[in-house]
């Protein structure tokens, strides 16, 4: 499997990708909204854009669907539920649905609500596995709920299902959002010396080559994969007493996402 990113360099700070076959040059576009990059990409390593899978339906992911379509006559895959959504969607996919991409490339469709109801990862099994997040989990956060989400769906997708994958799950989120996502996990983990160290680090990190973390790595550095750790909880429990001071995890990630929120 080929992956490549495609900073988009836009207000929101979208990343797009393409996943090739080595040996059709099949490509699938996810979330291609700088179809201009998208397309010059495909086009310059040899590769045919044969698919869109969009993640979910918010317009910064989907905007770009119509331009690939119309120059490659790819097909649109989204979440069943998307339809009437996204516009001229082909094929919609449950969980468990796989996505193929030339010979070689198999993607297991993940239903993970919460950012919105329908939304989709997409998870390659191969001996480096990765995971196409979306607006799910970011680099050192995970989504909000404001436009069609429900955190405490986010809550169940992020325990029932990212917590299970391997550590060496290497993460492909949809947006580079980093620096903020660690800067809020040492608001709430002063004492998190991991997180300190990645923004000391990746403080001037070019987007064009950027990080790409792995599950393990998140789960040192990603408050929303700590709701355990003495120091969040103590936190919470000074600013939010009702929680008590033994809160259950669901509880934790609900209050640290209604403080991200506004943060």
């Amino acid at each position: 499997m080929i992956v490549e990113q495609i900073w988009t360099a836009n207000a929101y700070r979208n990343f797009n990708y393409l996943i090739a076959c080595s040996e059709t040059g099949d490509a699938l576009a996810i979330d291609p909204l700088d179809y201009e990059k998208c397309l010059a990409t495909a086009a310059e390593r040899g590769w045919t854009i044969t698919q869109i899978l969009n993640t979910h339906e918010h317009g910064d992911h989907i905007g770009g669907n119509k331009a690939v379509v119309t120059a490659t006559g790819a097909q649109v895959i989204a979440h069943h539920n998307a339809q009437g959504r996204i516009p001229n969607m082909d094929r919609g996919v449950s969980a468990g649905d796989v996505v193929k991409v030339g010979k070689t490339v198999d993607l297991e469709c993940l239903d993970t609500p919460g950012h919105t109801m329908s939304h989709i990862c997409l998870l390659s099994r191969t001996d480096q596995p990765g995971l196409f997040s979306g607006d799910t989990l970011f680099n050192a956060g995970a989504g909000n709920c404001h436009n069609g989400g429900h955190p405490n769906e986010l809550f169940d997708t992020f325990e029932q299902q990212l917590e299970g994958l391997g550590n060496d799950t290497r993460i492909y989120p949809g947006h580079d959002y980093l620096l903020n996502n660690l800067a809020f996990t040492l608001d709430r983990e002063p004492d998190n010396n991991v997180a300190a160290k990645m923004i000391r680090d990746f403080e001037n990190q070019d987007p064009e080559n950027a990080l790409v973390t792995t599950l393990g790595q998140e789960k040192e550095f990603n408050a929303f994969f700590r709701l355990q750790n003495p120091t969040i909880v103590a936190k919470l429990a000074e600013e939010f007493p009702e929680i008590g001071d033994s809160p259950d995890a669901r509880a934790v990630f609900l209050k640290l996402r209604e403080l991200r929120n506004t943060w």
